[in-house]
């Protein structure tokens, strides 16, 4: 006899609990330091480029490289319906060397197994002064893999802030190089007044 009213009991007070984290949220350790995203080459791809430098003076290098974007799926999805990126957005910048004899390859460039760095953007105000910050995992002693390992946060005024936040096309993001989501940000309204004055032709028609 005690079934119904404990049902009913229980359907009052679910929706009263906190929400629950996504897994694949931001994860710290207990000094605040970011743990690794092993998880990230399973996320979604949003753009590769290579060789890419943002100064005007920079050479070139006999040595090429890729840097290839990932993002956590809850956070594209929240992208996805509104056009900016929410709370707990981990954007994964991973540096990978180009190499052009690789199987029966004979022109042009791959990827190679070899990444040289692991850079990671990410919004989260609740630990993060200014809501975005930047993360550098350096490389892992021989033998082991990056999976556990932790990084500071990059203090600003470092120039990576200042760049993103004077260039960034959505919430200081370089969307503009993601093609999908730029066409996204496109239709939702939400390119920023400051990539649209350097990229007019980018403003929704």
């Amino acid at each position: 006899m005690l079934r119904w009213p404990a049902l009913l009991l229980l359907a009052i007070l679910l929706p009263l609990q906190p929400p629950q984290p996504p897994s694949d949220a931001p994860a710290y350790t207990a000094a605040g330091d970011l743990k690794f995203p092993a998880g990230y080459p399973e996320w979604v791809f949003l753009g590769t480029g290579i060789d890419m430098s943002y100064s005007a003076s920079a050479t070139a290098t006999s040595d090429s490289m890729f840097n290839s974007v990932f993002v956590n799926p809850s956070a594209y999805r929240a992208f996805k319906q509104t056009g900016h990126w929410p709370e707990g957005t981990i954007m994964v910048l991973e540096n990978r060397g180009a190499a052009s004899d690789a199987s029966i390859n004979k022109r042009g460039k791959t990827e190679s197994s070899d990444i040289m760095g692991i850079e990671i953007h990410l919004r989260d105000s609740t630990h993060l002064k200014g809501g975005w910050g930047f993360y550098a995992f350096d490389d892992p002693p021989p033998g082991q893999t990056r999976d556990h390992m932790t990084a500071k946060l990059i203090d600003r005024p470092a120039s990576c802030y200042t760049c993103h936040e004077a260039h960034g096309a959505v919430d200081t993001t370089f969307t503009q190089f993601y093609p999908a989501a730029l066409t996204i940000a496109r239709q939702k309204g939400t390119l920023s007044p400051e990539y649209l004055r350097e990229s007019p032709a980018a403003a929704p028609k």
